[in-house]
């Protein structure tokens, strides 16, 4: 077997990255056991002793400054029990919350987990141990929140289940950033493979929601800081929120079918978003009232968003565009939460930051599943423009450009390992006179008819191509000459049979084949088929209706036989 020289090194070079990867599973695991910790017996101890405080914080006079009345959980009519007391508060967006009971005064922050007890994650959590029959409350104070319906939710009980939640809230609110992150990235990996701009603006939507989620969750600060927040959550917050109901808006609408129902829209849809884009760059220079005012419209704007983006969706499906229900289904949570958020559900109010992020991460798969489906609906069309582009469209074969393109991975292959490979050149004898005496209509139907015959003689229809005209290129890959030749002789009498069917009294067709076999050295595409070529002109000189093979000193022969062909 030959191997070409690009086979040699690619040989080679997967032989060297085996060898490597051996040498690292080999060596990594004894350098691993001489860095690590001795097993001790049947159990592995890690870590030191430790004189560092639970990072508990307390509450500086500005905080304190800052917080509202809060609450007071008074205590049982006889007293607590001396049981372990656990207090979680969660659902607060921004700002210090305090918790109080006794001489234990803590506060934490939502942006800072190193200010939060370390088995409360989602929230901001103290666990007490009243005294048998001690009647003091405990109290809880938080900042005033930015918006009237989004304030904080506090859990009372004993300290496993109430962390236990707080756990389970933690891994839905990170599990849905995850999510997020890997949408993402493999939006990025469709750029980078199909240099679709789509697929990049996905990505950046993607980033802004999941900078807009961290802040909502609190994961911006966990387990530190990543994010300059800061004491300016709710500022953040608001931006974020406008630029994602800016990028959520344009999307749903694409969806659910909106630009193609009023094409006129996509001005009033691209002024939104600007007008969004502009309210997020100023959110930073405004006051508190402001703010709070500028939240609350963002609410409505939203919902507004997505009744629209749901009217668009319906009006889309009755036109018979389904496509539109990928931007329904991505619709439907997020304008029921919104619904909910107006009537003031209790389970809302619970639930809001796990409500928001659910809701958005759906959003999300419906809008990469649109994009793929999309991508999808190209690559068909593109796939059928190349279809068309490589095909002849009377008779269904290759055409000259793609019955090249094949020739040459025949070649290659034929080279690569060292397999002999034929070609015929075929014509049809006086085909002009056919078409003359018979017309156009009975021409293209002798076309058709050899077309047929040569492709029920092979295996893969590739290899039968249509050259322009009345010329014909039959590919035998793996076939000599002294078995190419009956073959091809045994072809010729059954266009001839074939054609005799054919509803024209006194129609004979006859075909001129030349066969050509590549050369181990020195032959190329152009060399192949000028010697193929030139066999059918020998053919041809020879009294037509036969096939030539090509021997190495044929020359070149060149000039019309001077009968129509």
């Amino acid at each position: 077997m030959v191997i070409g020289g690009s086979g040699v090194r690619a040989h080679a070079l997967a032989g060297r990255m085996f060898l490597s990867l051996l040498l690292v599973l080999v060596l990594f695991p004894l350098a691993a056991t001489a860095q690590s910790p001795q097993l001790d017996r049947d159990y592995l101890l890690i870590g030191k002793p430790t004189d560092e405080q639970t990072p508990i914080r307390a509450c500086p006079p500005e905080a304190l400054a800052r917080l509202g009345d809060g609450i007071l959980i008074a205590a049982p009519a006889d007293g607590w029990s001396g049981a372990p007391q656990a207090v979680d508060v969660f659902n607060v967006f921004a700002g210090e919350v305090m918790i109080s009971h006794g001489d234990r005064q803590i506060c934490g922050n939502m942006q800072d987990a190193r200010t939060r007890d370390s088995r409360f994650r989602a929230g901001i959590g103290m666990v007490m141990v009243p005294k048998a029959g001690d009647r003091e409350p405990i109290r809880v104070a938080w900042e005033t929140p930015l918006k009237a319906r989004w304030i904080p939710t506090l859990r009372l009980g004993a300290p496993s289940p109430v962390q236990q939640t707080d756990t389970l809230r933690l891994l839905v609110r990170t599990a849905c950033i995850a999510i997020a992150i890997a949408l993402a990235l493999s939006a990025l990996m469709g750029f980078f493979t199909t240099r679709d701009r789509d697929f990049l603006v996905y990505t950046l939507a993607t980033a802004l929601l999941v900078v807009w989620q961290s802040v909502l969750s609190g994961l911006s600060g966990y387990p530190e800081p990543w994010l300059p927040v800061g004491g300016f959550a709710s500022w953040w917050m608001v931006s974020a929120s406008a630029l994602s109901i800016a990028v959520m808006g344009w999307v749903l609408w694409r969806l659910c079918g909106g630009l193609h129902a009023w094409p006129r829209s996509r001005a009033w849809v691209r002024g939104f978003a600007q007008l969004l884009l502009l309210l997020a760059l100023a959110t930073p220079l405004l006051p508190w009232t402001a703010l709070a005012w500028l939240a609350a419209g963002l609410d409505h704007a939203f919902t507004l968003v997505c009744m629209l983006a749901l009217v668009a969706g319906i009006v889309s499906l009755r036109r018979g565009d389904y496509h539109a229900v990928d931007g329904l289904a991505a619709v439907a949570p997020l304008l029921l939460m919104a619904l909910a958020d107006i009537a003031g559900s209790r389970e809302l109010v619970r639930f809001r930051v796990e409500a928001v992020q659910l809701s958005v991460t759906w959003f999300l798969m419906m809008y990469a599943y649109g994009l793929n489906r999309r991508l999808g609906h190209l690559r068909r069309q593109r796939d059928e423009m190349r279809q068309l582009a490589d095909t002849d469209a009377l008779t269904g074969l290759p055409n000259r450009r793609a019955g090249l393109r094949q020739l040459e991975r025949h070649m290659a292959r034929a080279r690569r390992q060292g397999l002999p490979l034929s070609i015929g050149f075929l014509d049809i004898d006086l085909f002009k006179q056919i078409n003359d005496r018979y017309g156009h209509e009975a021409g293209d139907a002798v076309l058709v008819s050899v077309a047929d015959t040569l492709l029920a003689a092979v295996r893969d229809r590739d290899d039968v191509i249509r050259m322009g005209g009345e010329e014909f290129l039959v590919l035998l890959p793996g076939t000599r000459t002294d078995a190419a030749l009956p073959r091809l002789e045994h072809l010729r009498e059954r266009i001839a049979r074939q054609a005799a069917a054919l509803p024209h009294d006194g129609l004979a067709v006859t075909v001129s084949i030349g066969l050509a076999q590549m050369q181990a050295q020195g032959d190329d595409l152009a060399a192949l088929l000028r010697r193929a070529d030139n066999a059918m002109y020998q053919a041809k000189r020879g009294g037509r209706d036969r096939v030539v093979a090509a021997g190495d000193d044929v020359p070149a022969l060149s000039g019309d036989p001077g009968d129509g062909g």
